[in-house]
């Protein structure tokens, strides 16, 4: 009869999606779960890094930001590759350099060493988001891709939740060096897992030719409406939960490392749930004809006023701005799903990495250019002061404000006008 006909026919499609999320999506969330620890966990271990190798907050800001350096390096290389072979090869091949990027920095005896393990993991994690996001266009109907896009950065921000207390507990129990070995034994697993159950891309969904190249994305002026406010927030988010936010926790607020590791938590659940928040909204708000580009205006203002309540101190719980702040970095749920509407699924790869080199390099300015102006007050104490954050702090917000003022201003960029 025709409805047991369509029950059958809804339940091979129920089954078909659950493998879909079994054999591609899960595998893909869990090399961006590694990417997200790797990023934060510089966080946890800034304070036995500096212990033994003598760091000031330059050292330590250039240390932890090369990571950043060499993930942007990477991005429109892995992009095209993406578009041209499809993630499931990409990215298992590109995470066996975080491997021994974790494997070099868990043996390192000095500084030097230390840089080029941790450019190598950065250069291993550069794939994982963009690797993920294709699989998501590729292997999902359209109308899916923002909510997948939020619950993938959301399962995946659990990686930051990791990089707290649970890591907190394995640097006591094995030190930090131990704790990258298990890392670089994770990586391999991860790289393993994808080449062996990620389903082989069809000719059809990784195109090996197109017509519309990282030229005409770069000279959209769509495009650069979105870069500077997206490149901006959510590079300011990453640098500052991947490092800064410990140590103004340490220096400012005056935590001892059970609160400061607390406050960490937090902004990684924080960043996790905001994560799946914007992914909802997004696709909710689509309906009533808001789309994701309005609303990463509206979530900037947002990003900005925690900033602002930090800098100025207000009388509010130390971690209560900061979630806001790690929440931003989730932003990219909604450029991605933005950029998503500007250019075709063939172009997925390459759209997300010509975005993602402004994140990632903005991200690596931001925690490097902290330290370099935190640098210039005498520490007292072991600690730097109150108003060399806020300085730092503040300078980077006003570049924020100026981006999300181009975002909004109609003036036209072409004959085409604002889009």
């Amino acid at each position: 009869m025709p409805w047991r006909t369509t029950a059958r026919q809804q339940s091979r499609r129920c089954r078909a999606d659950w493998l879909l999320i079994l054999r591609v999506f899960l595998p893909f969330v869990a090399a961006y779960y590694l990417s997200f620890l790797f990023r934060n966990i510089n966080a946890t271990i800034a304070g036995p890094l500096t212990y033994e190798f003598g760091l000031g907050a330059d050292e330590l800001g250039f240390l932890t930001s090369i990571y950043f350096l060499t993930f942007a390096a990477a991005q429109i290389p892995i992009g095209i590759l993406l578009d041209r072979y499809g993630p499931r090869q990409i990215q298992s091949a590109v995470l066996l350099a975080a491997a021994a990027g974790a494997a070099l920095f868990a043996v390192s005896d000095n500084v030097l060493l230390l840089l080029l393990g941790r450019a190598l993991i950065g250069l291993g994690a550069s794939a994982a988001l963009m690797a993920g996001l294709k699989a998501v266009v590729l292997w999902f109907p359209a109308e899916q891709v923002p909510l997948l896009n939020g619950l993938m950065v959301m399962l995946a921000a659990l990686g930051g939740v990791t990089a707290t207390l649970p890591a907190e507990y394995l640097l006591v129990s094995v030190g930090w060096r131990g704790l990258f070995e298990l890392l670089a034994i994770a990586s391999v697993g991860s790289a393993l897992a994808i080449f062996l159950i990620v389903p082989k891309a069809t000719r059809s969904w990784a195109a090996k030719e197109t017509n519309i190249g990282l030229r005409t994305i770069y000279t959209d002026p769509r495009f650069w409406r979105l870069a500077p406010l997206s490149a901006t927030c959510i590079g300011t988010a990453w640098a500052l939960q991947g490092l800064w936010a410990a140590q103004w926790f340490s220096d400012v607020e005056g935590l001892d490392r059970s609160g400061l590791i607390g406050n960490l938590f937090a902004m990684a659940i924080a960043s996790s749930v905001g994560a799946l928040v914007l992914g909802v909204a997004a696709q909710k708000l689509r309906r009533y004809g808001i789309g994701p580009q309005a609303l990463l205006g509206l979530v900037a203002i947002l990003f900005f006023v925690a900033q602002l309540a930090v800098i100025l101190r207000a009388p509010l719980p130390s971690s209560a701005p900061w979630m806001i702040v790690a929440a931003g970095g989730a932003a990219t749920v909604l450029s991605c799903a933005t950029l998503a509407d500007f250019f075709p699924k063939e172009l997925a790869g390459r759209a997300n990495a010509a975005l993602n080199v402004f994140h990632i390099g903005c991200a690596f300015v931001v925690q490097s250019l902290i330290g370099f102006v935190v640098q210039h007050w005498t520490p007292e104490h072991g600690h730097y002061p109150e108003v060399a954050y806020q300085t730092a702090f503040a300078v980077n917000l006003a570049v924020q404000f100026g981006a999300w003022f181009w975002f909004i201003i109609r003036v036209p960029l072409s004959s085409k006008g604002w889009p």
